[in-house]
């Protein structure tokens, strides 16, 4: 084949040259060249290069698979998938941001293209006297045990963590300010709080193994400092303390921030060095155990003036977390909430084992912390945040049924800001400014224009979950439970999500 595709190459070449030769004119010289260029590239290629077999073999025509794989993903988004088999985030999904984003028709004509007789389809069951959504109540909770002096009024429905570095500062300062807009929280991720944080939305600030904005590297290890913490923590827009111990998209392994997008301003705010990849530890140097976890909740409860204070994982061993939760119990100190992260979570830069084969899922995760707390009398006083691909109304009521108190949102609210799902966060590519650090491509993203849309985001989206909650006649959100949603199994009976997950136990709320 080899030497087929260079004789084709050389006589088109030949020919070029008797055209020249014949009718030597401007555009035949340049169609010469053309020519000529290929021909000195398809005899690199067959010849001279020796790292890609492919293209020894089948010189200039094998390039076109590089081409293809490179723009795969994209073909596969425009001309392939349809409203539903799309992943991660399938397009109907998409969709329904954008429309809540832009405040366009989110309305769907001729019913649902869902199967609603395939095994796992999920809904709810209506009831003869729905209630009236506009007094359905329940969009705010309280976070704060007895063991908390600042108690902290959050909606439902927040912004997962998602640290500067990982997004760029136009996507911070717009999820911030849209924050703001609509009374919401906004989690720091385990970047620290940077300037863009601070624009009158409410905080929550993420600690992580790392300890960025609240440690400081001795030795080659990071450590976490009182000082450095306390500096952050006791910010006003700061109103609660996260913890995190994993998270749902690489638990196990700590974060990653790909060298690229190491810029010299985030590595003054990390404290590293700048242009190089930053690997967090996958545990902390804090505490090896949960006697010593406990007292790190009540050492940085206590920094922090008293405010919520939180842990984060994805469940792992379910005998360590029963473990862990009997010596809060035990111990009469436990933290003011968790947040339960499943291992579906999504992440800017991930291993493809830990992204795809580690951790547990989040219904089965959030099910069993619900149970654990409720076996050891701590559900009154530890909150639960469930977070973990949730898109649209039902997923959150879903959760909340499950027996979560709130729900943290992370690539729905990048999908407001116009992620587009290029799936180019690790390489300092993204097309739409909302995970890079090109200065190019983030000015793309017009901050005024963005963060009304993620407050558009958050308001419709609770308007939608009371309309869900008002149609099973309900007046509070909080009501809901596992018996309110339904599954159909693999042999086509329907069961609620209660049986499925809480037979054993009291039930979920």
């Amino acid at each position: 084949m080899r030497d087929t595709i260079l004789t084709i190459i050389f006589i088109i070449t030949g020919l070029c040259g008797i055209l020249v030769y014949f009718i030597p004119d401007t555009g035949n010289f340049i169609l010469l060249g053309i020519s000529l260029c290929i021909s000195l590239l398809a005899i690199y290629d067959a010849f001279i290069q020796k790292s890609h077999s492919l293209m020894r073999a089948f010189p200039i025509v094998a390039r076109l698979r590089w081409f293809f794989e490179e723009e795969r993903e994209k073909i596969q988004q425009y001309f392939i998938e349809d409203d539903l088999n799309g992943t991660p985030i399938n397009r109907e999904k998409r969709s329904i941001v954008y429309q809540r984003a832009k405040k366009e028709i989110e309305t769907v004509p001729f019913g649902t293209q869902h199967d609603v007789y395939q095994k796992g389809y999920e809904f709810v069951k209506h009831s003869l006297f729905p209630t009236d959504h506009h007094q359905v109540s329940g969009e705010n909770v309280i976070f704060g045990s007895n063991k908390c002096s600042q108690k902290y009024q959050s909606s439902i429905i927040n912004i997962s963590a998602m640290s500067f570095g990982s997004l760029s500062k136009n996507a911070i300062k717009a999820l911030n300010q849209g924050a703001k807009m609509g009374g919401f929280a906004h989690n720091t991720g385990e970047g620290g709080v940077s300037p863009y944080h601070l624009h009158g939305g409410d905080l929550i600030f993420q600690v992580g193994t790392g300890y960025f904005g609240a440690g400081k590297t001795i030795d080659g290890k990071r450590h976490f400092d009182d000082d450095i913490f306390k500096e952050n923590a006791i910010r006003p827009e700061v109103k609660m303390i996260e913890i995190k111990l994993s998270q749902g998209a690489k638990p196990g392994h700590g974060g990653i921030l790909p060298a690229k997008k190491n810029t010299k301003e985030i590595a003054e705010i990390r404290v590293v060095e700048p242009f190089t990849r930053v690997d967090s530890p996958p545990s902390h140097s804090s505490f090896s155990n949960f006697k010593e976890m406990i007292s790190f909740i009540q050492k940085v409860r206590d920094l922090s003036g008293g405010k919520p204070v939180g842990i984060k994982f994805c469940v792992g061993n379910n005998e360590e977390i029963e473990a862990m939760i009997a010596a809060f119990a035990s111990a009469n100190n436990y933290p003011d909430f968790i947040s339960v992260d499943g291992g579906e979570g999504g992440t800017g830069s991930a291993p493809l084992e830990f992204s795809n084969y580690v951790g547990t899922p989040l219904l089965e995760g959030l099910a069993f912390v619900y149970k654990t707390l409720q076996k050891y009398r701590l559900k009154d006083q530890i909150k639960i945040i469930a977070s973990g691909k949730a898109i649209d109304a039902f997923d959150i009521v879903k959760l909340m049924a499950m027996g979560a108190d709130a729900v943290g949102m992370a690539r729905s609210f990048m999908l407001s800001l116009g992620c587009i799902q290029a799936r180019e966060c690790n390489l300092d590519t993204c097309p739409v400014g909302v995970a890079t650090q090109d200065e190019d491509l983030v000015e793309a993203l017009v901050v005024a224009d963005k963060n009304i849309r993620v407050k558009n985001y958050h308001s419709k989206t609770i308007t939608a979950v009371k309309e869900l909650v008002s149609a099973l006649g309900k007046n509070n959100i909080q009501e809901v439970n596992a018996n309110d949603i339904f599954r159909r199994n693999k042999a086509g009976d329907i069961n609620s999500l209660h049986t499925v997950y809480f037979k054993e136990s009291v039930g979920a709320n």
